[in-house]
């Protein structure tokens, strides 16, 4: 396992898939987790509790142990790791094949397990859990943002700055201020009572920018929450709510309530990925940026309901093709 709780869910998945093939599978939560800066596990926020390997299965598997005698052999012999890594960014069947194996990868596209999306979609549901040691202030606001969602044509508008500004090369050019104006656009055609809720992991770049280009439509939480109940559909068509005053730490609550939006835009990011992609309904409208990640192709992470809309601001078509690699 690694990453934040997107990557999480899609390893997750992955490993409902295994199972479903008849594999024994178990989870190495202990070397990225155990690190001091490491981020959270958070599927608990789904009630779900998973087979953990343990520190000597982790270096049996990987031939991984430290002794002296272990590491006279690998000097001799060569190392006899079952470390399989995934091939690209792109779905690889190989993992789906290769056993034994220590499976190490991002895993990102529903190709791993579209044949049982029913099971992950079940497995992915929030529990009440969510709700256990939030103040009495936090728990009232996610009342209050879930009711005006469920009541107005909310849409879910994903900003992913923070660390992703420490490699532009990489994920920057994908979810430019082009590509947002044009989603808008393009969501305001389809649905002119569209209300946006804006989360994001950098506060004070979102209000800004939502300050400059629609000063006159962004309704802060405080305002919101005075006028809940009062006309709320009427009151935030073609406005846009910054989501604040939810921490970092409790992602899961901005992931639970961007699943309860009819309609998505989403950064390149596996966070707003599944606040899209646990919205059941075939309805829907996805909107993603037309290139993941600016150093190479991610065709598999798209889903078939996306429209992709480039760092430009067009829209691109989507193709099945995987580029050669």
């Amino acid at each position: 396992m690694t990453g934040g709780l997107g990557n999480q869910m899609f390893q997750y998945a992955l490993y409902l898939k295994l199972c479903s093939l008849g594999r024994e599978v178990k989870l190495d939560d202990i070397n990225e987790y155990a690190m001091e800066n490491a981020r959270p596990i958070m599927l608990w926020a789904f009630g779900i509790d998973y087979p953990r390997a343990s520190r000597e299965e982790i270096n049996r598997i990987t031939d991984g142990f430290t002794g002296l005698s272990h590491r006279i052999r690998r000097k001799i012999t060569g190392r006899k790791s079952l470390e399989y890594h995934e091939k690209d960014s792109n779905f690889d069947p190989r993992v789906l094949a290769v056993t034994p194996a220590y499976l190490t990868g991002y895993f990102q596209s529903e190709k791993y397990f579209a044949d049982i999306r029913d099971q992950v979609l079940e497995a992915f549901t929030f529990r009440p859990v969510i709700y256990e040691g939030l103040s009495q202030e936090l728990e009232e606001k996610i009342q209050i943002l879930l009711y005006t969602i469920e009541n107005t044509t909310a849409v879910s508008l994903h900003i992913r700055r923070g660390d992703y500004l420490e490699n532009s090369q990489v994920f920057g050019g994908s979810c430019t201020q082009e590509y947002y104006l044009k989603a808008i656009r393009l969501i305001k055609e389809k649905y002119p009572d569209a209300a946006f809720f804006v989360f994001h992991n950098d506060e004070e770049w979102t209000l800004r920018w939502l300050s400059e280009s629609f000063p006159d439509q962004m309704v802060m939480l405080e305002e919101m929450e005075r006028s809940s109940g009062r006309g709320v559909r009427d009151e935030l068509s073609g406005k846009f709510i910054p989501m604040t005053g939810v921490p970092e730490e409790l992602g899961y609550l901005d992931m639970m309530l961007m699943s309860r939006c009819r309609h998505h835009i989403i950064a390149n990011s596996s966070f707003s990925w599944w606040g899209a992609y646990l919205n059941p309904s075939c309805e829907k409208t996805v909107i993603a940026p037309a290139r993941w990640f600016g150093d190479r192709e991610c065709a598999d992470i798209y889903t078939k309901e996306m429209l992709r809309v480039s760092g430009q601001g067009e829209l691109a078509e989507l193709s099945d093709e995987k580029p050669e690699n």
